[in-house]
Formats: structure tokens, C-alpha cells, sequence
């Protein structure tokens, strides 16, 4: 039995094709490198920098690009699947990643390197609205366990992406960070070409060129003013950015509130069920992608563990996304939405609360390990959950809600780390203020759990 508010669309298939577990593993490697390369250049920084002759400030840039090229690429991508077909988005943003990453390995100075990541993201942040779409398609009545199953991939790769670029970079060289994904890029380019089936497209509406272009200048203006957070609130770098993202934020409300078939329907935004989602996945964003990323300089700071040892913390909160993952997916049917996400949140704020309350004379390594751990649970338990709350609502619209998920976790993240490294920056005990930031997000994690039982709590298969 459906519940209100789940609209069925015609072109689900009745049977899974028999291809599908092959086009999940496609899509999956996929997945998993671009959620890998959002990672793994950090290890490498020190050697960019020392080779390139860079400012630390220009290395980092090779992060924080790949970050807001993917918000921009996210909720194109889901768009464009929906409109054009989800196989044609998907080699394409194969192809882009790959030469891309092939580039990235030649560049011979940090400015070209830099502009080759932001190429780089907007085909790694083409995979996941497109590959939702693709499982979704294949896998017929059983795409919400398979859904599940596949978004779970993504933190993953970001677990990963660390650790793997320390093995690259101390037994061979940061390029070679890259130029790993171009045979997998070309073997995932032939696959996807002979394997994936071709995928149902909507009505050939006109394409709303100027929504397209309002919300990329929007979130890149304003996640651009927010990485420049740490030069102070009235700071040109901050302040000019931020006001006119509110600025374009308006133009853009406004555009698509009036388009006859706007790029982002405004139901998508704060229809039901939809504004709480994107509220919860922002949070989700800044919680386990933006804060899980600075505990490992959490670690070095209060507990002075060395840097290999800071590391290896997040494979304990790896270890937990593993472990419960697939149990999660198979009691998504049983259990709904709201109650794995409920208990995944409760952990989630339970490991940030523990990271900034250790005992005294315990031992920190092992203390965080642990606290990391539960808050990979947590993840583990409510990302099926959330990805198939939001997709429940529309499934005639996968690619483009997957795209836009996406899109306000990565802000979450942006938003999370720029704000906490500011006050780290302007405080006398850097430590401390991040453990401070970790109750402050569980905080607002526990004020945010009220809107999970806004969304509709649907049970079986959608």
C-alpha cells in the first residue's frame, strides 16, 4: 500500500532487468571514485604545494573546487538525466571526469590544476543523479533496497579517499591520484556503453537555460563567500560574495515561481514533504561530510596524535557505515523512513557529543576511534532511510531529486567546515572550539528531528 503522497510513475519496469547487478557495479565504481577524489587529494597537499611551487592557501583550492563544482553539477545532472536520458548523462559525465583527471595529472602549475578540478567535479557530480536513476530503472520493484544500497556508497569513498592518497603519495606521486582513475574511467566508459539499457525520457520541454544559470551563479557565489568566512564577517571576500548570493537567491525564487516549466520546481524545494528533506540533508551534509572531515585535525590538536594516527580514525567511522549498511536497506520495507533516520541522527549527535566530552585520562585514539565509529553507525542506518524518503515522493523525478540531495549536502558540508575553521582561526584554543562545534551541531541536529516526522513515513517498495 502506497502511502499519500507518493505519485507512481508509468514507466517503471514490472520485471528487473537481467543486467542489473553487472550496471549496479558499473555505477557503483563510478560512484565510489568521484566520492573518493572529493578526499583523497588531502593527503597529498604538502606534495602539490612543495612541487608546484603553490601557496598552501592555492593546494587547498584543489579541494574546495571540487566541492562547489559538484553543488553546481549535482542538480544539472538530475535535470538533464530526467530531460535527455540517464545512459547519455552518464558515459558523458564518464568521459569529463576522465580526461579530466588525465589533465589534472600533467598540470604543470597550481592555477591549471585548480581550474582542471573544477572540470574534474562537474563530471564526478554528474554520477549520482544519474546513477540513481540508472538503478532505479534496472532494478523495477526492487529499487528502493537497491537505491539504498547504492547511495550508501558515497560516504564511503570519502572515508576511503585519504587513506589511499597517503598510499599514492608516499609510494609514488600525487599524480598518480589521478591518473588511477583514467583506466577505470575507460573501462567504465565501454561497460556503461554495452551494459546499461537506454532510459525512459520526459516530454521534450523546452530546457529552462536562465533557472540553469541563476541557481549556478547562486551556489557559487554564496559557497564561495562562505570559504572565505575565516577572513572576518566584513571581509570583500565574504561579505560581497554572500549578498549577492541572496541577491541571486531572490532572482532565482522568483524566476521559478513564474516559468511555465521551471529547472528546479519550486514543489522540489518546499513541497511537501521536500523542505524538511532538504533541511535534514543540509544538516546531514554539514554533520557527516563537512565535521567528520576536520576530525582527524581534531585529533592532531587536542589529543596530539600524529598525523597517520589522526587518519586512521575515520576508518573506525568507515567500518560502522559498512557494517550496518545492508541490514539498514533490507529493513527500510519493514521499518519506514522515520525511524532509521531518527535513531542514525540520535547516534550521529551521540558520537559528536562523546568526541567532545572524553574522560579525563583516557586514552584519545582509542576514545575517538570509538565515538568515530557510532557516528559511522549512524550514518549507516539512516542514509538508505533518507535517500528513499525524498525519492518515495516523486519517483518520476529520481535523477533530479538525487541531484538536488546532493547538491544541499555538499552545501552542508561547505557551510559546516567554513564556519568551523573561522572560529578555530579566531580562537586561542583551536581544540576546544571544535569540540564546541560538535555540540553546537548536535544541537541543531536534535532541533531538526521534529521535521522527520513531517515526511511521509512510507513502508514497502515505491
Amino acid at each position: 500500500m502506497r502511502s499519500i503522497g507518493v505519485t507512481a510513475p508509468a514507466d517503471i519496469p514490472l520485471q528487473p532487468s537481467p543486467r542489473r547487478h553487472v550496471v549496479f557495479a558499473v555505477v557503483a565504481i563510478a560512484l565510489f571514485m568521484a566520492s573518493m577524489d572529493q578526499t583523497i587529494v588531502a593527503t597529498g597537499l604538502n606534495a602539490i604545494q612543495s612541487d608546484l611551487g603553490a601557496e598552501l592557501t592555492w593546494s587547498g583550492w584543489t579541494i574546495t573546487i571540487y566541492s562547489l563544482g559538484q553543488i553546481i553539477a549535482m542538480p544539472m545532472a538530475g535535470k538533464l538525466g530526467d530531460h535527455f536520458g540517464r545512459k547519455k548523462v552518464f558515459l558523458t559525465a564518464v568521459v569529463v571526469f576522465t580526461l579530466a583527471s588525465l589533465a589534472c595529472g600533467f598540470a604543470n602549475n597550481i592555477y591549471v590544476l585548480v581550474a582542471l578540478r573544477a572540470v574534474q567535479a562537474l563530471g564526478g557530480g554528474a554520477f549520482m543523479p544519474s546513477a540513481t536513476g540508472i538503478i532505479a530503472d534496472h532494478y523495477g520493484p526492487a529499487r528502493d533496497r537497491a537505491v539504498g544500497m547504492f547511495t550508501s556508497i558515497f560516504p564511503i569513498g570519502g572515508i576511503l579517499g585519504p587513506i589511499l592518497g597517503g598510499v599514492f603519495v608516499t609510494y609514488s606521486s600525487w599524480r598518480t591520484i589521478f591518473f588511477v582513475n583514467v583506466p577505470i574511467g575507460l573501462v567504465l566508459l565501454f561497460l556503461g556503453w554495452r551494459l546499461i539499457g537506454e532510459t525512459a525520457r520526459k516530454p521534450a520541454d523546452r530546457m529552462d537555460v536562465r533557472g540553469l544559470v541563476l541557481l549556478a551563479a547562486l551556489m557559487l557565489t554564496t559557497m564561495y563567500g562562505l570559504t572565505n568566512l575565516d577572513r572576518g564577517l566584513v571581509s570583500p571576500w565574504f561579505l560581497v560574495p554572500v549578498v549577492s548570493g541572496v541577491v541571486l537567491a531572490y532572482v532565482f525564487v522568483r524566476h521559478t515561481v513564474r516559468a511555465r516549466a521551471p529547472f528546479i520546481p519550486m514543489t522540489l524545494l518546499r513541497g511537501r514533504g521536500f523542505g524538511a528533506m532538504n533541511v535534514l540533508n543540509l544538516l546531514f551534509g554539514g554533520a557527516a561530510i563537512g565535521f567528520g572531515a576536520l576530525v582527524p585535525l581534531y585529533a592532531e590538536e587536542r589529543f596530539h596524535l600524529d598525523p597517520l594516527a589522526a587518519g586512521t580514525v575515520l576508518t573506525a567511522r568507515g567500518a560502522g557505515v559498512i557494517l550496518v549498511a545492508a541490514l539498514a536497506v533490507l529493513t527500510l520495507r519493514r521499518l519506514g523512513s522515520r525511524i532509521p533516520m531518527t535513531v542514525g541522527f540520535a547516534l550521529i549527535m551521540l558520537g559528536f557529543v562523546l568526541m567532545a566530552f572524553p574522560p579525563p585520562n583516557t586514552n584519545g585514539y582509542l576514545w575517538l576511534m570509538m565515538a568515530a565509529g557510532i557516528t559511522g553507525v549512524g550514518m549507516g542506518v539512516s542514509v538508505p532511510a533518507s535517500n528513499n524518503a525524498g525519492l518515495q515522493l516523486a519517483p518520476d523525478q529520481i535523477a533530479s531529486i538525487a541531484g538536488l540531495r546532493g547538491m544541499f549536502r555538499q552545501s552542508g558540508s561547505i557551510i559546516a567546515v567554513s564556519v568551523m575553521t573561522a572560529v578555530a582561526a579566531n580562537s586561542a584554543s583551536p581544540a576546544m572550539a571544535q569540540a564546541h562545534g560538535f555540540v553546537v551541531l548536535s544541537v541543531l541536529m536534535l532541533a531538526a528531528v521534529p521535521l522527520i516526522f513531517t515526511i511521509p513515513d512510507h513502508r514497502g517498495n515505491w
